[in-house]
């Protein structure tokens, strides 16, 4: 066992070592030309207006490290290359002024031409900005509608960041749950086999029966990591129709001696609705939901659960009246390893997120206004495999 923990401790340092890069560059290109295809529209905007000739957007990739990156309006040059260079050069920019400010660049060679830049956002010291060509100068009502612009591009960026943050967490999880769930596939078919052979020695009595109790408990064990490590792989999404109340259901029915425990009470709409899903893992994701809403749920309090059907998706709600999320939970809930349950993984939510992001929807918490903690999904209804 000892040479077991000390394998799963060297692949733990593998994932986390150089594979991790391995792992950045594969969704590197899409996630790049989905930033580029926004920030070009928002010039196509920008010189779609009478005022306004020319336009570009200087900012930093998270992928590409440190380098800046060059956006530029497809319009032609409304000056000469040369100015364009000196543009380019920053030598006007001299100091870091506030961001979401337009400032209006002054040189002797910019006698006939009226420019001014923005800045969004500063990394490393480096300044991101817009630069702006106007065909004179820009009254109140147009210098406002640019600095919404760069408020709209800071904010796309920030969630460009935040999603690759969460694409390479879900890769890192993916690949420790595959390491993790394979090493210990082994040593739990041991114990099986042992149990088995105990249990078939060994006459009726209580000895007999708490070696059936081993041998059970070893086959859940190895049920529940064979789920775990399918609902860990993207790859293998298996779209079928199903009905959301009896999903719900199934789900609660592995869950009823603890909702009677704990005497609660558990609503849910008398609506089917069909949906297109991989059911094993989108059980696997309401089992965690229900889990947590009957963990933290009070005694004899109420557990609701709604769905709303649109034309195309489907908007699912589990809700507890228990004492709610922290801070800190609100921050980190799907991060892997973050649990706010004592003796809890963390990879329970991480899981729910990456399947419903491979479902093509999303998931995310919050606390009611009176007491009690809402989980929420997004689903498209009809999804096919790829």
């Amino acid at each position: 066992m000892a040479d077991k923990i000390l394998d799963l401790n060297r692949s733990l340092k593998l994932i986390s070592g150089s594979n991790i890069l391995n792992l950045e560059r594969r969704h590197s290109t899409d996630s790049s030309k989905k930033l580029c295809h926004f920030l070009q529209f928002q010039l196509e905007q920008l010189t779609a207006q009478s005022a306004i000739a020319w336009a570009q957007i200087i900012y930093i990739d998270p992928l590409s490290g440190a380098r800046r990156q060059v956006v530029a309006a497809e319009t032609p040059l409304p000056f000469s290359p040369d100015l364009l260079s000196e543009l380019r050069s920053e030598t006007w920019l001299v100091e870091f002024p506030p961001t979401f400010s337009l400032l209006q660049i002054v040189g002797e060679r910019l006698e006939n031409t009226v420019v001014y830049f923005c800045p969004y956002g500063y990394q490393q010291q480096q300044c991101q900005y817009l630069l702006i060509v106007a065909k004179d100068i820009l009254s109140l009502s147009w210098q406002q509608y640019i600095q919404q612009t760069a408020v709209l591009v800071s904010e796309y960026l920030e969630r460009h960041l935040e999603s690759l943050q969460q694409q390479h967490q879900i890769q890192i999880l993916e690949q420790i749950i595959q390491r993790v769930g394979h090493q210990l596939r082994q040593p739990l078919s041991l114990i099986g086999l042992y149990a088995e052979t105990l249990y078939r020695s060994l006459t009726r009595g209580s000895l007999q029966d708490r070696a059936a109790i081993i041998r059970e408990t070893t086959q859940d064990l190895d049920r529940n990591l064979t789920e775990l490590i399918y609902c860990s792989d993207s790859e293998t999404l298996r779209f079928t129709l199903q009905d959301l109340q009896g999903l719900i259901v199934e789900s609660l029915q592995g869950f009823q001696a603890w909702i009677a425990e704990k005497q609660l009470q558990v609503r849910y709409p008398d609506i089917s609705v069909v949906l297109s899903l991989d059911r094993l893992q989108m059980k696997q994701v309401f089992d965690n939901l229900l889990s947590n809403a009957i963990h933290f749920s009070p005694i004899g309090s109420t557990i609701a659960i709604d769905w709303q059907v649109f034309h195309s998706e489907v908007l699912i709600s589990i809700a507890d009246e228990g004492t709610g999320l922290s801070p800190a939970d609100l921050q980190y809930l799907f991060t892997p390893f973050y649990s706010c349950r004592p003796g809890g993984t963390g990879l329970g939510l991480a899981i729910a997120q990456k399947v419903v992001l491979a479902h093509q929807g999303n998931l995310w918490a919050k606390n009611l206004p009176v007491k009690g903690a809402e989980f929420s999904l997004i689903l498209p209804r009809f999804l096919t495999s790829t």
